[in-house]
């Protein structure tokens, strides 16, 4: 899916009029490695559901995001960035990727993540059952946006809102720390000071309670006394 445009970057090309993809296989481009099986899987998603929709226009975050999640989804990695973007207000409203999809590298990487993060939000509003029964109704009611609200409840905008809201409560600081190896490394070191301060004060208060008991002799026994005056009696 191009727009008519293809971006230098693009690492693969679906065209649904003529039910065909198109993929570089220059410059060390291997189609049969784990980007390049992804790639086509993302591809083939493009050309099933255009297919299955027949002549419907399928607004571009929800075809964008169905091929994302059907070639795989997105890593945590993404889903940090994604969720820092919609923190600092920089992420697009799906809108406007329905009337423009970004041809510059990081803004469409941006968008991919939007859109995969929404249809995976649907599956697990869902299902997939929920996904197929909406394709249904809206091959049936030829309307996105009727087919939507019957199937889960809500239009797309009130969607939105609580998939930014999902977003921010799923892949905040507390996700992305306990998926961390650095989480698991400092919560290491400080465990390991907590021991080593406990460690210390057990030393010290030891050290206090012996300092006042009594010595196992006291020092005014004197054991040479004790035995001449056993000889002389």
């Amino acid at each position: 899916m191009t727009g008519g445009v293809v971006p230098e970057w693009r690492a693969g090309v679906a065209i649904p009029a003529w039910n065909t993809l198109v993929m570089p296989t220059g410059e060390g481009v291997r189609v049969v490695d784990g980007e390049g099986l992804r790639t086509l899987r993302h591809e083939w998603a493009h050309l099933g559901l255009a297919d299955y929709l027949g002549n419907l226009r399928i607004p571009r975050w929800f075809n964008e995001g169905y091929a994302q999640w059907a070639s795989g989804g997105f890593d945590v990695g993404g889903a940090w960035r994604l969720r820092v973007l919609i923190a600092l207000g920089r992420a697009p409203e799906m809108k406007t990727l329905t009337l423009r999809w970004p041809a510059d590298r990081e803004e469409a990487r941006t968008a991919y993540l939007l859109a995969a993060s929404a249809v995976t939000y649907v599956l697990e509003t869902g299902g997939e059952a929920g996904l197929k029964t909406f394709l249904d109704r809206w091959l049936s009611d030829r309307s996105f946006e009727n087919a939507f609200r019957e199937t889960f409840g809500v239009t797309v905008g009130q969607f939105e809102e609580d998939w930014k809201r999902h977003v921010r409560e799923r892949y905040g600081w507390l996700f992305l720390l306990s998926h961390s190896a650095i989480f698991w490394l400092l919560l290491s070191l400080v465990l390991l000071f907590m021991i080593r301060g406990r460690q210390s004060r057990n030393l010290e208060k030891l050290a206090r309670l012996r300092a006042v008991e009594l010595p196992d002799v006291p020092a005014w026994w004197d054991l040479d006394s004790s035995d001449q005056v056993g000889k002389e009696s």
